[in-house]
């Protein structure tokens, strides 16, 4: 990791009088990948909307390194399905790309097959990674994800889980991820960010499933529920032999829940 690509110093944003996020401090550094966990109404999404630069701070302040490129996968799209538009047709808004740059985009997502499917016809996985191939067109120095496994299964979050690292690794993207879902983290993860209005604690996914303030957090006793997903190479990655791309084929590594 070399510099700081995004930071958060001392934050503070009020929305209808009420404060959200208070003195809240994070940074992202490139290459690495940070996730962000708290429950509903926790200011995740208000914080990654401060860092974009969507809504203004009342305190603090936000950095950028100069020149860095964000790609972005929201929560979900609503597809119209009267509304006919291909994945490639999809990938080409608002700028046009080259079909070699699109198809290109779609094999590192894992979908080299759907460039000529209708986006309403995609299954949840299938929409997920289109849109992560998407975010990727513009060569990103930082991926922003806005929980972006909402819907899916565990096991489809695993395998989504699982193709960021692979990105990342690929790449060397940063990324930056948020999460209500405590039984879902990336192992890959060098961080994780525990919030909730503030910065609760934070560390690698181990130390903060640990944490007295994640527990105090999340209510949880003895045991925490932080279930850290491991790519494991001794399995079949075609779950289904019909189709390799299904998203079921990445699973818990034996021993990583807690």
């Amino acid at each position: 990791m070399t510099g700081v690509l995004i930071a958060a110093d001392h934050l503070c944003v009020r929305r209808g009088g009420t404060e959200v996020l208070h003195d809240v401090s994070v940074q992202v550094r490139a290459g690495e990948i940070v996730t962000i966990l708290g429950p509903n109404g926790s200011g995740k999404s208000t914080l990654l909307r401060a860092l974009l630069g969507i809504v203004p701070a009342d305190r603090g302040r936000v950095t950028r390194a100069p020149g860095l490129r964000i790609g972005y996968v929201p929560q979900r799209l609503n597809i119209d399905p009267s509304l006919p538009i291909t994945v490639r047709r999809f990938l080409s808004l608002p700028r046009r790309v080259s079909d070699d740059h699109a198809a290109a985009a779609l094999t590192r997502a894992g979908l080299p097959e759907v460039a000529g499917r209708q986006m309403a016809a995609l299954s949840g996985g299938q929409l997920q990674r289109v849109l992560l191939a998407r975010a990727m067109l513009g060569d990103p120095s930082l991926l922003v994800l806005d929980e972006p496994t909402q819907g899916l299964d565990q096991p489809g979050e695993a395998a989504f889980y699982r193709l960021i690292e692979e990105v990342r690794q690929a790449t060397g993207v940063a990324v930056l991820m948020v999460s209500h879902d405590l039984h879902v983290v990336m192992a890959a993860s060098d961080r994780v960010i525990c919030l909730n209005g503030h910065v609760c604690c934070e560390g690698t996914p181990q130390v903060v499933s640990t944490a007295p303030e994640y527990r105090a957090l999340f209510g949880l006793g003895t045991r925490g529920a932080l279930a850290l997903y491991q790519h494991v190479h001794d399995h079949d990655h075609d779950h289904d032999p019909h189709d390799p791309h299904d998203d079921h084929d990445h699973h818990p590594a034996p021993g990583h829940g807690v």
